[in-house]
């Protein structure tokens, strides 16, 4: 399940994703359900080993069960639960529909870790639920008190789902977007995966150290729109003292990573999309200190180098499959997007339509 045996499955599914855009010809249409078919059948690819067709009904109900899960999880009542844990019991309103939506994922889950259990080679697993089985047997054999259980598996699989989705998505629209609004940058990606990877073979992990304005062009649309504005709160495990000021024990800490790549005493122009800052005099890629979209430290995100990853493979695959051949751009009659974002569990461009014309 490492990262060589993702590639293909990457590679694979936006080929699927050409085919669905080349269906609107040169007519304006809306990039999120395809992207977000895509990325989900990504995660979908790596937990169950098996990806579903766009048209699939449980697919495409999961999918929509996931995103009112996202959107249910915003209502302000129910953010008292974290609070008070007992409200999540209440009979009516956001609570019950919240509880609703769990019921309807676990039943969808519960069917699909059955047919795993049922066909489970130990010789041979191949997703993230059949390594997880393996092991929860493995414990029980070893550990008769181990609280490693079957239980933990759909909260698991929802982390994934929530983490690997929906930022994934937000990412690659966004990054989408800057290239329609900016086609001199879309022109030197499309020169450069041309001169590095050509028209006779997909894009690898390993043609990365090569591409340094195309690492460039991503991390500069991932500065401007950090899709998770202030990461995920932390909490002080002892008091601290941090540039003289005092923090209790048991203070939850949100990190702003908004600030930090809008800060101006850091980033000249911060508001201005240039890629060339992480570039140096010979067109090598800087590493900055103070580019953090995935949070810093010990309690980094788990899934940065899996996002990293897949990040770079879509982004390129979109523009191999698609721009070699065609271009992004917006339509002309549109009003030019507003590049703010609409803030929720994560930060998502505003809806909006392009053309993939030759």
């Amino acid at each position: 399940l490492g990262k060589l045996s993702l590639e293909p499955r990457i590679i694979e599914e936006f080929q699927y994703v050409r085919e669905e855009m080349q269906k609107h010809g040169e007519d304006p249409f809306d990039p999120f359900p395809i992207v977000n078919n895509a990325v989900s059948n990504i995660i979908c690819s790596l937990c169950f080993g098996q990806r579903f067709d766009y048209t699939n009904s449980e697919f495409k109900e999961m999918l929509s069960l996931m995103s009112r899960a996202l959107e249910v999880c915003l209502n302000t009542q129910l953010l008292l639960v974290n609070i008070c844990s007992w409200l999540y019991y209440l009979p009516f309103g956001p609570f019950k529909e919240l509880r609703q939506i769990e019921k309807a994922i676990t039943t969808f889950l519960k069917k699909i870790i059955k047919d795993h259990r049922e066909s489970l080679d130990v010789e041979n697993p191949q997703d993230f639920i059949d390594m997880y089985l393996l092991h929860v047997e493995e414990e029980r054999k070893n550990n008769s008190n181990s609280s490693f259980n079957e239980d933990y598996l759909f909260y698991i699989i929802g982390d994934l789902f929530i983490a690997g989705t929906d930022t994934t998505t937000n990412s690659l629209l966004w990054c989408l977007l800057y290239m329609s609004l900016n086609p001199d940058v879309q022109e030197k990606v499309q020169e450069e995966i041309e001169r590095v990877i050509g028209a006779d073979r997909v894009p690898s992990l390993t043609d990365k150290a090569q591409m340094p304005y195309t690492e460039a062009t991503i991390m500069e649309v991932q500065r401007l729109t950090v899709v998770v504005p202030l990461a995920i709160p932390h909490m002080t495990s002892e008091k601290t003292v941090l540039q003289g000021y005092t923090i209790p024990k048991g203070t939850v800490i949100l990190p702003n990573l908004w600030s930090v790549h809008r800060d101006p005493a850091i980033w000249e122009k911060p508001d201005d999309f240039y890629p060339n800052r992480f570039l140096d005099d010979q067109g090598q890629l800087i590493k900055r200190e103070t580019f953090i979209p995935f949070g810093i430290g010990k309690r980094v995100c788990m899934g940065e180098q899996l996002a990293k990853m897949e990040l770079f493979l879509m982004f390129v695959s979109l523009f191999v499959s698609l721009m070699q051949s065609f271009t992004f751009a917006l339509p002309k009659d549109s009003k030019k997007p507003i590049l703010t974002g609409r803030y929720g569990l994560t930060l998502a461009p505003h809806p909006f339509n392009v053309i993939v014309s030759k």
